[in-house]
């Protein structure tokens, strides 16, 4: 069976810097697939040569048998791939539901919206109760939620987030991973997922990634990788 997507010996660089160097990995229909590393191991240029925002210089990426190595970034949220980048990238002019209406930009069957950004405010009901309130004067989690609200609004089959748990608070960790569950459980939603936080990461992947110095060292369940005791003494805190 062809993966939905696919990274194939891809290399990718910022001037004489080398940020990706062989990367190969693939993300199955219907899987959260997570990859973990340390700050500057490559995770974000990862995604962002998969959205299509930063060129490669080798190697090939495919999406659902297709080659999209030098497909624009727009062109591919219109093939389905979404992202909430970090930083979450929010328009903090615009209110929740301007935000929630750009995510669906690209979409021509816009008269299945309304039901769809219904859908949004199900998964947050905070988002439904601020829904006219302008997006920068949200907390960080609410922002967060809005995030990736506005990238499920492009209808996306494969759903990017990276480092969604980013300077949050302990209760917004824990209900933006069970709702991270809920998407790909729930809608069906592929979820390839970048985090520091290893531990709510692992437990909710059904695969996941080790990333080191820009290239793939490890890669096995989440729940291998949750045992292994060399990722718990590099990535969970326990020697």
């Amino acid at each position: 069976m062809t993966p939905l997507l696919e990274l194939s010996g891809v290399n990718a660089a910022y001037g004489r810097i080398q940020a990706l160097s062989d990367v190969s990995l693939t993300v199955e229909q219907g899987e959260i697939v997570t990859l973990i590393g340390a700050n500057g191991a490559g995770k974000t240029t990862t995604m962002r040569v998969v959205s299509g925002v930063r060129p490669l210089s080798g190697g090939s990426i495919t999406f659902d048998g297709d080659d999209i190595s030098t497909l624009r970034a727009d062109l591919r949220v219109v093939r389905g791939i979404s992202q909430a980048p970090e930083g979450r990238g929010i328009f903090p002019g615009m209110t929740v539901l301007e935000n929630l209406d750009m995510g669906a930009y690209s979409r021509r069957d816009r008269k299945n919206l309304p039901a769809e950004m219904d859908a949004v405010f199900e998964l947050f009901p905070r988002l439904a109760e601020r829904r006219t309130q302008v997006g920068g004067t949200l907390s960080g989690g609410e922002q967060q939620m809005l995030a990736i609200g506005r990238a499920l609004m492009a209808k996306p089959r494969l759903l990017l987030l990276d480092e969604p748990s980013m300077g949050l608070a302990p209760q917004f960790i824990a209900q933006i991973f069970k709702i991270i569950s809920e998407i790909n459980r729930q809608q069906g939603v592929t979820v390839l997922l970048v985090e520091q936080n290893a531990q709510q990461a692992l437990s909710r992947a059904h695969r996941a990634y080790v990333m080191e110095t820009g290239r793939i060292t490890r890669a096995g369940t989440g729940a291998e990788l949750l045992a292994d005791p060399a990722i718990k003494d590099a990535y969970l805190g326990v020697a």
